[in-house]
């Protein structure tokens, strides 16, 4: 994963500062596409972890790719497939739940900003 690297797709969205830690998905039909971390979540008794297109980074409707997400021995990370429905299901309502609880703590400081 590459710290603080430009998208490079000249979107002027700041998308390259938007993301702590991106990275770089190659897709199964040979496309690389720039993704930044969203977030690494647990689901379950397995971690995972939600990317982001750069290119869509603004785009509240936009793709989020969700994968099981490992460390090496040596720290680097590695991807792998949601191969079964129940465990995607598993995965997407876990990441429903940390959005909508981002969304509350975005909601309870802007309350708290106000007073």
């Amino acid at each position: 994963m590459d710290k603080d690297k430009n998208c490079g797709c000249d979107c002027g969205c700041g998308c390259d500062e938007e993301f702590e830690t991106t990275l770089t998905l190659s897709l199964d039909d040979g496309t690389d596409v720039e993704c930044g971390v969203l977030s690494i979540f647990p689901a379950g008794e397995k971690e995972y972890i939600a990317l982001v297109p750069l290119a869509e980074a603004d785009d509240e409707d936009g793709e989020v790719f969700l994968y099981r997400y490992e460390e090496t021995e040596d720290g680097e990370p590695k991807l792998s497939n949601i191969e079964d429905d129940e465990e995607y299901e598993i995965v997407a309502d876990a990441f429903d739940e940390m959005l909508d609880e981002m969304e509350y703590d975005e909601m309870d400081e802007d309350t708290d900003e106000e007073e």
